[in-house]
């Protein structure tokens, strides 16, 4: 099964077809509201800005698992990002990244081994991973700033066109 066949609802609870991703570069996110790591969510965001002409989006994909810092309800989450970070890019609906519980999309994107080659459970919030078009997925840790060198090489490399 593709990654884009994957079953997910968006924050509104409606379904979200992410074939509309396929051939284009997709920046998949854990995020959280309550967390040290959430100012992320202002490079996510200038990413989405900066390349959602050129075929690319981030898709954050809300989670409670890591010290119950993403308590809130759809609505609350959507509110939180929008006001306090401008948030456009797409939501998924609050999904399990780890454990039996594990949506789906995580257990096909854990399988990613990062830069010193370890796959395996998310480690916490903002744990990022990048689909190019051709469906090969590069992996970085939470504490890897969006806005990094090595995230904007990434994304830069695999835009499609």
């Amino acid at each position: 099964m593709s990654i884009y066949d994957t079953p997910i609802a968006s924050l509104d609870g409606e379904p979200l077809d992410l074939h509309q991703f396929e051939g284009k570069s997709l920046l998949v996110v854990n995020v959280a509201s309550k967390c040290g790591l959430t100012p992320q969510y202002e490079g996510l965001e200038r990413l989405q800005e900066r390349y959602a002409g050129r075929g690319f989006s981030v898709l954050g994909v809300p989670c409670n698992q890591f010290g119950e810092q993403e308590p809130g309800s759809p609505e609350e989450i959507r509110t939180f990002c929008s006001t306090n970070y401008g948030v456009t890019f797409p939501m998924t609906e609050k999904v399990e990244v780890n454990g039996d519980g594990r949506h789906q999309l995580y257990e096909q994107l854990t399988k990613t081994p990062d830069g010193e080659g370890k796959a395996g459970d998310i480690t916490w919030n903002f744990e990022k991973f990048l689909i190019a078009p051709d469906a090969s997925i590069t992996r970085f840790r939470p504490m890897v700033e969006p806005e990094s060198a090595e995230v904007v090489g990434a994304i830069e490399a695999s835009l499609p066109g």
